[in-house]
């Protein structure tokens, strides 16, 4: 079932949040960047948002870097970062997947972008510590995926679910063990293998919702469509590598590309996005132009439900994740309209 939030008061059923246009903000980024991994640690020196990877303002093949950037949310300023490492020749990556996990962030795959505009999914995972600085290189994802997502259980285990490898989607859910630096497969995932997904994970309870899939054709080449899917997946407490994923109602019924989802205060939301998947550069694969979404939905694991909250202030889309703090949501970087790439830090404040 879903339900409409507008200014605290409920359309409908199960009134229990609301919307205020005021959050904390925070510096904009050094620089425009889209389609950046992101993530959060907490260190003895406080919490961080981090930045890694993407795609500059230019759009271009050339504007695909490994930067990082380090924000202590106590501070006022970023921190331009040691470049994230790469076992292969070009080092910066597209698509690539980040999660934090206590001090640590971890980060996987993404896709590397040649002049001839090849593109090939990318093995690597490495541990970054902000405190010093530095990088660990851990083992190889069994199948590399870019355009995927990182889901952290109980701080033992990341899950990566479905994603591109190199020449097609995967239903695979390949599942990082942290403390033994090692790799299994839990359930495969049972909806549509896409790319360009959102997930976001509270308890042992992950909701995946949209992305892109594959489209066969007798006489050209493949193509690519959004679709219109949300499945929940339960985590076995006693086997990790078991997960009963169930069907969903879509809260729209409409597809969008590349949101931001994330967990804030246990509820799981996604933000933006576009209805009209696209290429790296923001256009479509249609051949039009991609606008970015200021829709919001929230899912309460509890009671089974969508919500459909007020719509953020503004729209936007290229998105690799949905940062948390003090309760509030943030984007970090990503496309805004007419495919600007952003180096805003975008809010959107929750009232439980």
């Amino acid at each position: 079932m879903v339900t409409r939030l507008t200014k605290g008061l409920c359309i409908h059923l199960l009134c229990v949040a609301s919307f205020t246009a005021m959050a904390q903000s925070f510096p904009a980024l050094p620089e425009p960047v889209s389609n950046n991994a992101v993530a959060q640690v907490s260190t003895d020196s406080g919490h961080y948002f981090l930045s890694f990877m993407g795609l500059g303002k230019g759009k271009t093949h050339a504007d695909v870097h490994n930067k990082v950037w380090a924000l202590n949310t106590a501070e006022n300023a970023w921190k331009a970062m040691k470049a994230v490492p790469a076992s292969i020749a070009l080092k910066g990556r597209l698509a690539a997947t980040a999660v934090g996990v206590g001090k640590y962030a971890y980060i996987f795959g993404g896709y590397t972008v040649a002049a001839d505009h090849t593109e090939i999914s990318v093995p690597d995972v490495y541990r970054f510590d902000v405190q010093s600085n530095e990088y660990v290189k851990l083992a190889n994802m069994p199948v590399p995926v870019d355009d995927s997502v990182a889901l952290n259980y109980q701080d033992k285990y990341i899950y990566l679910v479905s994603g591109w490898h190199n020449d097609g989607n995967v239903n695979l859910v390949q599942v990082y063990d942290i403390a033994n630096n090692t790799w299994f497969q839990a359930s495969p995932f049972l909806g549509d293998a896409v790319f360009g997904q959102a997930a976001a994970i509270s308890g042992n309870t992950m909701v995946v919702c949209d992305g892109v899939k594959t489209v066969a054709f007798a006489n050209k080449r493949r193509g690519f469509d959004a679709k219109a899917q949300c499945l929940k997946g339960i985590i076995d407490s006693e086997n990790p590598a078991k997960v009963s994923w169930h069907a969903l109602a879509h809260p729209t019924g409409k597809a969008h590309y590349r949101m931001a989802a994330g967990t804030i205060n246990k509820q799981i939301v996604f933000m933006g996005g576009s209805p009209n998947p696209y290429n790296y550069n923001g256009v479509g694969y249609n051949g039009k132009p991609s606008s970015p979404s200021s829709q919001v939905w929230r899912f309460d694991i509890a009671s089974n439900k969508w919500q459909r909250m007020e719509h953020a202030l503004k729209a936007t889309m290229d998105h690799r994740g949905l940062l948390e703090h003090d309760g509030h949501a943030y984007r970090i970087g990503g496309m805004g309209e007419k495919q600007h790439v952003l180096d805003a830090i975008t809010p959107y404040r929750f009232t439980f």
